[in-house]
């Protein structure tokens, strides 16, 4: 059993796992990722998802940023703060490269407004980090780094997935064991935080990350059918 096999089915973050696979699954049957993965996806959808997905990174950014802040060791801080570097420098860097592939110049990407379910997306995240504890914040963040890892993985392992050469960058970033590394961290560190807590405690844990695995089911919909807002 691989490290990330071991959090899937045991412990707290085993927990968390259970509580969210159906929710992942209805993404990993969404439009959005089935297109995705087999290389058919409407071009202009993904780069509106760039855009948005851009929007979301610096409020993720942000939320590492409070990880140091909350931290009560010196590793954990060091690692909130090399999460803060790999967003800024290689998650966003990505965006930038490949949304000028799509047409999509840096200026319009600076400029991009937040769409109804990216403010309430990152919006519900830094109100849980601002109130909450290491946990907390840690349970609504972690959705996204370790459901991109599972689909990067996913999708790494399937031919057709990688034909596509604009699609495949985006892939091969999210199954590189450089974010594997930083996922499996972030995934070890829900574990230590959560396990041995009173029941009330781990279901607010998991409160949070099951609102949060909504919030990325939703995000694949809104950018799908290029939604701002409901009209």
């Amino acid at each position: 059993m691989n490290m990330l096999d071991k959090f899937r089915t045991s412990g707290f973050t085993g927990r968390l796992h259970a509580a969210a696979s159906p929710i992942w699954n209805g993404s990993l049957d969404h439009p959005f990722l089935k297109e995705l993965k087999e290389g058919t996806l409407d071009e202009r959808k993904f780069a509106f998802f760039l855009k948005q997905d851009y929007v979301y990174l610096i409020y993720y950014a942000k939320l590492f940023a409070l990880g140091v802040q909350k931290a009560d060791d010196l590793p954990t801080m060091e690692k909130f703060a090399e999460l803060v570097h790999s967003t800024l420098n290689m998650e966003m860097e990505l965006h930038r490269r490949l949304s000028e592939k799509f047409g999509v110049s840096r200026e319009e990407l600076e400029n991009t407004k937040p769409s109804s379910v990216t403010l309430a997306y990152t919006h519900y995240m830094y109100g849980v980090a601002q109130n909450g504890s290491l946990a907390d914040l840690t349970a609504a963040l972690l959705p996204c780094t370790w459901s991109y890892y599972e689909y990067g993985l996913r999708f790494s392992a399937i031919e057709q997935s990688l034909e596509h050469p604009l699609y495949r960058d985006w892939i091969m970033t999210y199954a590189s064991s450089e974010f594997g590394e930083l996922a499996e961290w972030l995934i070890s560190l829900m574990e230590r935080l959560g396990s041995g807590l009173p029941e009330d405690r781990q279901k607010k844990l998991e409160e949070h990350f099951v609102y949060a695995s909504r919030f990325e089911h939703m995000f694949w919909d809104m950018a799908y059918n290029e939604m701002m807002w409901l009209e």
